[in-house]
């Protein structure tokens, strides 16, 4: 069985079973990156892949925002 949680990005992700669907939480691991605000139900989906797939779309959007300010 695959766990519920992962990290990418310097992210961790809590996947978790919301009613017959999966939905994930995005948490930064490090202070020096942006807290990502967000409903875990932007992540609904049928499968936990599927949720696992929109955190990290969330995460790469945000930082690629930082990443355009940086560079």
């Amino acid at each position: 069985m695959p766990t519920n949680k992962s990290e990418y990005r310097g992210y961790e992700i809590r996947l978790r079973r919301e009613w017959s669907n999966w939905c994930a939480k995005i948490l930064p691991t490090r202070s020096d990156l942006p807290i990502i605000a967000q409903s875990p139900l932007h992540t609904l989906s049928l499968h936990r892949d599927g949720a696992l797939k929109a955190a990290k779309s969330d995460i790469d959007d945000a930082l690629s925002g930082i990443e355009r300010h940086v560079a």
